[in-house]
């Protein structure tokens, strides 16, 4: 004759993992009492719970007595042993929020919700963390409710990758946004100000190959800003091999809009050098270098561009878009003022503006 076991309803679960431990726990200590005195409606949905590979906790009676399944451990993180623990005292950082929740569930009301957010501790500090989870209350052969089952998944990554895809789209539309506008802008001044349609044309593909480089800076970094000096090399690469040209700056990134304005000003500044300027004779030099002062709220940014050993320099008669981009638009992006200087021995830039940070 075989012989009996207050956990017989276990036996098709072995001798492992939380059936074990329920086993073993010392029951008679807690509220529950001897597993002998168990109503069926506990063995009942402890067996289902422990069959399933769903995280399930059992809370039961007016103690909230807590039982769990394998599944739910990962839950539970590094927190104190649960298991036979009131469900109030484990989850004590979050029962304002859930207590409600509970309480529905032993009057009878089921409840689902999804992605709710709760403050845990499970690893020794508070963390943010989502679940969808549903509290159903257990009942006896009467209909009184006994307990209540909660059967839950964390979704803290999936809110958390919702939440950056949100804000990446936000991002990207707001480049498309600020892209289209510049190259509106370009496009409108390499037109106007062109003597003819081929040289419009010239002018609005080096125009928009520059800002292609200036975004490419900034996908390869991954974020909205750009590295200076990468973004000047950048800039530079496609019209020389910068053998003359000396770059004296420490590492610094530019937010998008900046970071753009600048890729644009390079490439105005190094067509112009190698056309008229220090870089169209063999002896000719250019130095670019860079100046940033961390203040409150802000940076304050010095760039120059100075040109040496080319010809004599001479203002132009008139100013082309080219001069009011390195000018007037630089400096409006830059939040200060930016001035060329048709020195007789070589044409001298300065940017001076503040950068925004957070």
């Amino acid at each position: 004759m075989l012989s009996s076991s207050p956990f017989d309803f276990l036996r098709f679960h072995g001798n492992h993992g939380m059936a074990e431990k329920i086993r073993r726990f010392d029951w008679a200590a807690t509220p529950v009492g001897s597993p002998e005195t168990w109503p069926t409606a506990l063995k009942t949905v402890l067996a289902v719970a422990l069959s399933s590979k769903f995280p399930k906790a059992i809370v039961w009676g007016p103690e909230l007595t807590t039982f769990y399944n394998d599944g739910f451990a990962p839950i539970l993180g590094e927190k104190p042993e649960a298991l036979g623990r009131p469900f109030s005292e484990v989850w004590a950082e979050a029962w304002d929020e859930i207590s409600p929740i509970v309480a529905r569930a032993f009057a009878g009301q089921s409840t689902f919700i999804e992605d709710f957010p709760l403050t845990v501790n499970r690893h020794g500090y508070p963390e943010r963390a989502y679940f969808t989870f549903c509290y159903s209350p257990v009942s006896d052969e009467n209909g009184r409710v006994l307990g209540m089952l909660d059967t839950v998944m964390e979704t803290t990554g999936k809110v958390e990758a919702d939440r950056q895809a949100r804000i990446l789209n936000s991002e990207l539309q707001h480049r498309i946004k600020n892209t289209l506008t510049v190259i509106s802008s370009i496009a409108g001044h390499s037109i106007r100000n062109a003597p003819n349609l081929k040289a419009a044309e010239s002018a609005l593909m080096f125009r928009l190959n520059a800002l292609a480089e200036g975004h490419q800076v900034l996908a390869s970094d991954r974020s909205a800003e750009a590295d200076m000096t990468t973004l000047i090399r950048a800039a530079l690469i496609a019209h020389t091999d910068g053998d003359r040209v000396s770059l004296e700056g420490h590492t610094y990134s530019l937010p998008e809009r900046q970071a753009l304005t600048l890729s644009l000003v390079v490439n105005e500044l190094v067509t112009n050098a190698l056309k008229y300027g220090a870089l169209s004779v063999p002896e000719g030099r250019v130095i670019i270098g860079w100046e940033i002062a961390a203040e409150a709220g802000s940076d304050a940014v010095r760039f120059w561009w100075r040109e040496q050993g080319g010809p004599a320099v001479t203002a132009p008669n008139r100013k082309g878009f080219g001069s009011r981009l390195v000018e007037r638009v630089a400096g409006a992006d830059f939040n200060g003022t930016a001035v060329l200087r048709y020195e007789p021995a070589g044409l001298i830039y300065t940017l001076e503006g503040r950068v925004p940070r957070e």
